[in-house]
């Protein structure tokens, strides 16, 4: 990959990147560093990687990262005012608001399978990949954190 293709690729994906991150880690300084650590990751390797796989490239750094934030020892505690504050807008952020709950009741794995595939349109072979999941855990899991999503949203529409 060039420098140029590099920068491409910058303009094409951060924002794609850093709404991966921040949906999965819930915190923007966090999110911040993890996109900022796949670019780094990906100029180091500008000559191993190819400027047609970057974008997978990329994901595949930041879900690592990603990973590895939930391992560290937790030192702060999420701020959930932001949540608060945004959900009451209207009934169509109200529902916004519910899918955002809905998704911290997931494991980690299913979130980010959520992500991956429903936020960020990646293909089931694409998220095997990011992850290194074979394609059949990837669709039974992604099967089974749509249907609790779904079970969830069902009982707040019944509590209505």
């Amino acid at each position: 990959m060039t420098a140029k293709e590099y920068n491409i690729t910058v303009e094409e994906w951060a924002d794609g990147l850093y709404r991966f991150a921040f949906k999965t880690l819930q915190h923007a300084e966090d999110a911040k560093d993890v996109v900022q650590q796949s670019f780094e990751t990906l100029w180091l390797n500008l000559e191993e990687v190819y400027f047609e796989k970057a974008k997978s490239y990329l994901f595949t750094v930041a879900h690592r990262r990603c990973m590895d934030q939930f391992r560290k020892p937790k030192t702060r505690e999420l701020n959930n005012e932001h949540f608060l504050e945004t959900t009451n807008i209207n009934n169509t952020n109200e529902w916004k608001g519910y899918l955002q709950e809905a998704l911290k009741i997931l494991d980690q794995q299913s979130k980010t399978l959520i992500l991956l595939k429903d936020y960020e349109g990646y293909s089931y072979e694409e998220i095997s990949k990011i992850t290194t999941l074979n394609l059949t855990q990837v669709k039974v899991y992604l099967h089974r954190a749509r249907k609790t999503l779904k079970d969830y949203l069902i009982s707040k529409k019944q509590i209505l």
